[in-house]
């Protein structure tokens, strides 16, 4: 037993100082909240969409460090041929420093595989996203409500392609369909196939187009006055680096005595995490150390809520169908009978 403490056989409480009689102790609600979040872990699902070959596997295991596709069989051209948009779902647990996070990945081989891509291939990416919604709000709704599984979806990275002028027509498609459901966050892939004047001139053709075509991507969120200077600089860089240009490997190569992860040309070498050769470290940043939360918060308060509430509409419309019938249904019989005329509110 330590000074100043009053003692009983199952916990020791510190006795107040003079100087602390004023103190109640809300000061130690955030260290609260703090270890009951920290025991109960945190969850977040991420999903990758974007044509095949554009490195979206290779970006997920170099931003978390991990190999969620080892066992993944790569299909041939003549097999992709016929291939329909699939839904993958890979979850990993990652712990660092005491921390654990459920890691849900969200793949869709297939998507914008086939030649004609008309028959909205990005269908079964809204159904899933719904899915997850309607399996969230049914939990929300039921009797048992203490270990509800948030699967809904808080990010979706979508990959757009280096080799065309823009946004191709099934981009703005797609995006169109899902920027009202879900966190969209722009990838331009495969940045090391560009020149770095290409790669300020794609951003801005695809910034246009996003505007010009009304797709709401994820916005971030605005600085408070009171942030300091650094921080505000921070947000603005991430702002002007949509889309984020990336490059992912899981190579470790050397160069100069230096070992990095990045690939090797004959002209040189790239480094994934070299800010002046991609914006891989910027959108790992974004995704876990700076905005991880927010993008969970806009879905809930957000794509969350806009699909709760049509649900409720729905549901209060067939209501009001259901009494308007049995309404109608009753003054009929009532006027077969021969009963006077059927008045009175539904």
């Amino acid at each position: 037993i330590s000074k100043g403490q009053l003692c009983s056989p199952h916990v020791c409480v510190p006795l107040l100082q003079d100087q602390d009689k004023e103190y109640v102790g809300f000061a130690t609600l955030p260290n609260q909240v703090h270890r009951k979040t920290v025991k109960k872990g945190f969850t977040f699902t991420l999903m990758v969409a974007g044509e095949s070959g554009l490195g979206k596997s290779t970006l997920i295991n170099s931003l978390f460090l991990t190999d969620l596709y080892k066992d993944r069989k790569v299909p041939n051209a003549e097999e992709r041929i016929g291939q329909t948009v699939d839904i993958v779902k890979h979850t990993i647990g990652i712990e660092e420093k005491g921390i654990k996070l459920r890691l849900t990945i969200i793949d869709t081989p297939g998507f914008g595989d086939a030649v004609n891509n008309t028959e909205r291939c990005w269908k079964h990416i809204e159904d899933y996203i719904d899915q997850q919604f309607e399996q969230y709000f049914r939990d929300e709704s039921g009797l048992n409500r203490r270990n509800i599984q948030d699967n809904r979806v808080h990010c979706c990275l979508y990959f757009i392609s280096p080799f065309g002028h823009g946004l191709r027509p099934l981009d703005v498609e797609c995006m169109s369909a899902l920027h009202e459901k879900v966190n969209i966050i722009p990838v331009l892939a495969k940045a090391d196939s560009l020149t770095q004047a290409e790669v300020r001139r794609k951003k801005m053709k695809i910034r246009e187009e996003i505007k010009q075509f009304g797709i709401n991507i994820y916005q971030f969120p605005d600085c408070d006055s009171d942030e300091d200077e650094d921080y505000k600089l921070q947000e603005q860089i991430l702002k002007d680096s949509i889309p984020f240009a990336v490059i992912g490997s899981n190579v470790q190569v050397e160069s100069k005595g230096h070992k990095f992860r990045g690939r090797m040309y004959p002209w040189g070498a790239v480094e994934v995490e070299n800010p002046a050769h991609s914006d891989f470290l910027l959108l790992r940043n974004m995704l876990v150390r700076t905005h991880m939360q927010d993008l969970k918060d806009v879905t809930r308060e957000t794509h969350y809520e806009n699909y709760r509430a049509q649900c409720i509409q729905s549901m209060t419309r067939m209501v009001v169908q259901d009494r308007k019938r049995r309404w109608v249904e009753r003054c009929g019989q009532l006027d077969l009978k021969g009963s006077p005329k059927c008045t009175g509110d539904i």
